[in-house]
């Protein structure tokens, strides 16, 4: 095989990784899109755990909410915060808040009005990245430069940083819309190529299209629970109270078979088995990084997370060198891997650094639910374009040992045994048909003495001189193959005697024509043809083969160059 072709979904499976296990990093003011504007000012109430509707939305507290920080929310379960908004904050048509959390948290935003205190309808829940969500409340009744009090519930969630926007509810809903099309289509896109590899396995029965077909399946489940989408969807919600394990288990687990993916593809087991055999490591440390997930009950998940990020930037790092060298030894399939894995990382890579960087990914829409999604499937298909690519060269290594099997490797002719089967199958067709079939038994003259005179060398010269000549008086249905020595048998489909006679007389006269130079003085070749044709003698086969070769015995004893019809039958 040519061709290390590393899988591309690899990429998914290393840097990729680092989207499920990135530490949060200290939360800090998100960015928003240019449609929502962030409330002017959110404060947190420093005062009483779990104080009533009443006693903060009276106002009787506000002395006691200061501005707010991530430590001070982390872990408090249940906390009220304060949110202001600056004349011309909220937009026109329906305005709504938006609250990202953790899609655990549960909140409720009260408004005051006319000295009546009123709680803001929820709209709708919108599913974000890394187990989060966007609560949307309408806010018709909220007036410019009024207060909001928000009483914040995290008990039973994992730390994610709260922060809120002011949109309009049509916006709102639009762009949760056009998220969850691109994240259903890159699903169903992940999922459609890994059923075709597992379907395409049950007829070529090569281990290369299952772990295509379980490595994009994992991929298509990291990036839906990822997502945020798997866990709204029939049958994919009952992952969640699995939380973060149900997209950390997918990409770990990723990594691993894209190893094998990788080690498969490239043969590597015949061709290189001591990367092999890293390759099978590294498989054996996504596996146990993947039940290492469970230490966050220990309070061990930083150490996790600090562990994976280094296996998975150091297998990236090591499959993209060994792709690479690959290449450049001439593997397509790894060429495609390359492509694949510039596209697939560029976009893991900047994810996982503005997460890392910035603790939000809702400041980055176009990074996380266009360019991840189809960057994975445009790297599934570069993928499936280098397994194709194997298969291409498979083939035609496969066809070239075939030739090579049937040809003889000085002449290139058919040989001895491949000749009989031709044969075999031509009169067949031949006899089905109700036609004819004849031979030429060529034979060249003096061939033990050319090799006695000007050696061995000469003689094999000889042999593939005449080829050309004989190839130049036949049709394309005919068939030339070396029958031993200096002896070679031609079939010529649907001829009889008479037809074949002519044949054979021209073949003569190209032969004699022929002079081989280079070893000494130029060597002038004749050659004996016996001819015999099922139509005069009536047999088949290698009986046809028989009286050839006596008709040629009978031409050298008449004097050589020259052409004998075989005319009775062998006994």
């Amino acid at each position: 095989m040519t061709r290390n072709s590393s899988v591309r979904g690899f990429i998914a499976a290393c840097i990729v990784g680092w989207m499920g296990n990135p530490i949060p990093a200290a939360a800090t003011a998100a960015e928003v899109p240019p449609d929502e504007r962030p409330p002017a000012e959110v404060r947190i109430l420093d005062a009483a755990p779990n104080p009533t509707v009443s006693a903060v939305t009276s106002g009787s507290l506000d002395a006691k909410f200061v501005p707010i920080t991530a430590a001070m929310a982390r872990n408090r379960g249940v906390f009220w915060l304060q949110l202001a908004f600056a004349d011309g904050d909220l937009p026109p048509g329906i305005p709504v808040v938006v609250m990202h959390s953790a899609w655990q948290t549960r909140a409720e935003i009260y408004a005051v009005r006319g000295g009546e205190t009123l709680a803001l309808p929820q709209a709708a829940q919108l599913p974000e990245f890394r187990g989060t969500r966007n609560t949307v409340f309408t806010a018709l009744s909220v007036g410019a430069g009024q207060r909001l009090y928000v009483r914040v519930d995290t008990t039973g969630s994992e730390w994610k940083q709260v922060s809120f926007t002011v949109s309009t509810l049509e916006g709102a809903l639009a762009r949760g819309t056009e998220h969850t099309r691109m994240i259903a289509l890159a699903f169903g896109a992940l999922m459609a190529v890994a059923l075709a590899a597992l379907l395409i396995w049950f007829l070529l029965a090569d281990p290369v299209f299952v772990l295509y077909a379980t490595l994009f399946f994992l991929q298509a489940l990291y990036v839906v629970y990822l997502s945020g989408q798997g866990f709204e969807w029939p049958w994919l919600s009952v992952a969640r109270p699995l939380g973060s394990f149900a997209w950390n288990v997918p990409i770990s687990l990723s990594g691993a078979v894209a190893c094998l993916f990788a080690r498969e593809i490239a043969d590597l087991k015949r061709f290189s088995p001591r990367v092999y055999a890293v390759f099978g490591w590294l498989a054996a440390a996504f596996v146990v990084i993947t039940f290492a997930n469970a230490a966050k009950f220990l309070g061990l998940g930083v150490w996790v997370n600090g562990l994976g990020n280094v296996v998975f930037l150091g297998a990236a790092i090591f499959t993209l060198i060994v792709s690479f060298l690959a290449w450049r030894r001439g593997s397509r399939p790894a060429g495609w891997f390359l492509i694949a894995w510039g596209l697939l990382e560029g976009f893991t890579i900047a994810a996982a650094l503005r997460f890392l960087f910035t603790g939000s990914e809702e400041s980055y829409p176009l990074l996380y639910y266009y360019g991840l999604p189809l960057s994975m499937v445009a790297a599934a298909v570069l993928i499936a374009l280098g397994v194709a690519d194997r298969l291409r060269a498979q083939r035609l290594a496969l066809t070239d040992a075939e030739r090579r099997a049937q040809t003889d490797p000085l002449t290139g002719v058919l040989n001895r045994r491949s000749l009989i089967e031709r044969l075999d199958a031509a009169c067949v067709r031949a006899q089905a048909r109700g036609l004819p079939i004849a031979l030429l038994f060529i034979d060249l003259d003096h061939f033990k003495q050319i090799n006695d005179s000007f050696g061995h060398q000469a003689g094999d010269a000889c042999l593939r001189a005449i080829i050309d000549p004989i190839h130049a008086e036949l049709r394309q249905s005919d068939v030339i193959g070396r029958y031993g020595g200096e002896e070679f048998v031609v079939i010529l489909s649907s001829a009889d005697a008479a037809a074949a006679n002519p044949i054979a007389e021209r073949i003569l006269e190209r032969v004699a024509a022929v002079q081989v130079t280079g070893f000494g003085a130029p060597i002038r070749l004749t050659c004996s043809i016996g001819v015999a044709s099922s139509d005069i003698l009536g047999v088949w086969g290698e009986h046809l083969i028989a009286q050839a070769d006596v008709a040629v015995y009978r031409a050298k004893r008449l004097g050589r160059n020259q052409v004998q019809i075989a005319v009775t039958s062998v006994a």
